[in-house]
């Protein structure tokens, strides 16, 4: 990337996001608020977002800003409280294949080998399906995360960087739309977490997938991401900032090293977070 001109990172807000052309994904005007024994905790404040087909949107916040929260929304695995949330211009009521999730624990079946956990998926969404057929999706999946050698073992015979590879696996297999990703490599060393961020990198490139991840990583967000969604810290988070990441793909990490764009993009993130964004522990009792 030498030799190349610098490109500023530009920030939008969620206001101006939303007067974009209508997105894929929309978020609008969602409040989510859970009742607890001391009474109702808000959650998430008027949160709107748009996010086009095809795009790679990282959610970045300190622990406890709803980020887990609005990506549940998105799958369906809970409804907001107020305003709505759509995939395609339909409203999201439930879970759907159309939406695959990736969670930070590879919620494997111990019991059954990768090849049996994936092909269960495959099987969940394409019923009308030959056997056989079946079989060939499920190789096909396998195979695009590099585990067609250890197909036929069990959870507790892999490593956790391969079972995060068949956690993916089984969600590319049932061909969504969307891939939410709930801080998938959060759990993994530095290596091999590296390893499994230029897999997706490519993955996403072969795909074109609409991707939605949550993260605490500064590095992981700019480096996956087109844009990053910047929460505000809770109780009643918003999202603070949109920062649009001007980086071209294919994107190599080793290149990004020394990318001034890069650097900018990082600066912006870690000024949000660490001077605007502080988080404070708050006592408890």
């Amino acid at each position: 990337m030498k030799g190349q001109t610098m490109l500023r990172p530009t920030f939008s807000t969620a206001t101006t996001a939303s007067s974009a052309t209508p997105g894929f994904l929309r978020v609008c005007g969602v409040q989510q608020i859970f009742s607890t024994p001391k009474g109702d905790f808000p959650v998430l404040s008027e949160i709107n977002l748009e996010i086009r087909r095809g795009e790679f949107v990282a959610l970045i916040g300190h622990s406890g800003c709803g980020k887990s929260t609005l990506l549940n929304l998105l799958a369906g695995l809970a409804s907001p409280t107020a305003g709505t949330v759509s995939c395609d211009g339909e409203v999201i009521r439930g879970p759907g294949p159309r939406r695959a999730m990736v969670f930070q624990n590879h919620s494997l079946l111990p019991w059954l080998s990768c090849f049996d956990n994936v092909r269960m998926a495959v099987r969940s969404v394409f019923r009308a399906e030959s056997a056989s057929a079946v079989d060939h999706r499920t190789e096909a999946a396998l195979a695009m995360v590099g585990l067609t050698q250890a197909a036929h073992k069990k959870p507790s015979e892999i490593s956790g960087g391969m079972k995060q590879r068949v956690g993916i696996a089984r969600a590319l297999s049932m061909e969504p739309q969307v891939l939410l990703m709930d801080e998938p490599f959060g759990a993994l060393d530095a290596l091999t977490r590296a390893k499994l961020q230029d897999e997706l990198l490519g993955i996403v490139e072969k795909t074109e997938s609409t991707v939605v991840m949550v993260t605490h990583d500064v590095d992981e967000a700019v480096l996956l991401a087109d844009r990053i969604v910047m929460m505000t810290n809770g109780p009643a988070a918003r999202i603070g900032e949109i920062l649009d990441v001007p980086i071209g793909r294919p994107r190599d990490r080793v290149s990004l090293a020394t990318d001034q764009t890069y650097a900018e993009c990082r600066r912006a993130l870690m000024d949000f977070l660490y001077r605007r964004q502080a988080h404070v522990e708050q006592p408890t009792g």
